[in-house]
């Protein structure tokens, strides 16, 4: 993990970052598996309004923009927002194979998927390391078949901030 900043955050993705500007001002986000809030905060320096959902929300504070939701969405196969469709999904260095679905029904119209997370091969440079935890090659591509156009995919080993085997999508909901 990168080093955090003056507030004890971790920088947000570099792959986040890059399709941040795709998010239009003023959109929705759903941070899911927020933890510490990094990529809310950078949604919101965006102008955008945005829902963050883990099971520990101590380390986000409440501000202007910000919904705020305690769930473990590992005890659940669908979101606390089921009902909603938002402009941006963004998840990182989290899975939980019954919620992608869910995940990218949550997409909206012209919406953006933006997921990365570890896969397998991560194994050797240490946790996670539990198949559970892992996406399996192509798995993400997979997931988006026939739902989504795939903007960028990669399946690769990454050097920083640490060495990991990652795989990463930026995939857009064309039509209703």
């Amino acid at each position: 993990m990168a080093p955090p900043d003056s507030h004890g955050k971790a920088p947000p993705s570099p792959w986040i970052e890059r399709f941040a500007p795709l998010v239009t001002a003023g959109g929705t986000v759903l941070d899911a598996a927020c933890g510490s809030g990094r990529h809310s905060a950078l949604f919101l320096s965006h102008g955008c309004r945005v829902t963050a959902i883990d099971r520990d929300v101590s380390r986000l504070r409440p501000q202007q923009g910000l919904e705020i939701i305690e769930a473990d969405l590992e005890q659940r196969a669908s979101l606390p927002t089921a009902d909603r469709r938002f402009d941006a999904v963004v998840v990182t260095n989290y899975l939980h194979r019954p919620l992608l679905p869910a995940l990218i029904d949550a997409v909206a119209p012209q919406g953006l998927l933006l997921y990365e997370t570890f896969a397998v091969g991560n194994e050797r440079f240490g946790k996670p390391s539990n198949p559970n935890f892992l996406l399996k090659p192509g798995e993400l591509l997979d997931a988006v078949h026939d739902q989504l156009r795939v903007l960028a995919y990669e399946d690769l080993t990454v050097e920083q901030p640490n060495p990991a085997a990652v795989q990463r999508i930026a995939a857009r909901r064309e039509s209703a």
